[in-house]
């Protein structure tokens, strides 16, 4: 009735369905994925523009010097005078501290002509450190 061919092809044709049934919903739950970020992002967003706007409202200046009138006694603020603007000339300068480091032995060219016993030393002076 069935030959071999025939059972093999139909095995080959269930298990291509398969796969394609499987890699159709792992799409369709990474675009689910995808869509609820792009919510989320969207979601974000709107947020922040709220925040903005709260934030360009709350620092309105009007509605700033209205509440500096208002908590006046309790802030103990005053108006600005032009005597407390001060320039660059008024900064004390901080004063510089130089080490000598001229005295001290921090590196130099390797010399070895004259110095110690020359008979393994290589005469050729380099830049490496002081001996």
């Amino acid at each position: 009735m069935f030959r071999t061919s025939d059972i093999v092809l139909i095995a080959i044709m269930v298990s291509a369905a398969a796969l394609t049934y499987k890699t159709k919903r792992e799409a369709e739950d990474q675009l689910a994925a995808v869509q609820k970020l792009q919510a989320q992002i969207r979601y974000e967003e709107d947020t922040i523009d709220l925040l903005k706007a709260d934030w360009s409202l709350l620092t309105q200046p009007a509605r700033l010097q209205k509440l500096a009138e208002i908590y006046k006694s309790q802030l103990g603020l005053e108006p600005l005078n032009a005597r407390q603007i001060g320039g660059l000339d008024d900064v004390p300068i901080k004063p510089v501290n130089i080490e000598d480091l001229s005295s001290q032995r921090l590196g130099g060219m390797a010399d070895n002509s004259g110095k110690g016993p020359s008979g393994d030393k290589d005469p050729v002076v380099t830049g490496s450190t002081v001996q």
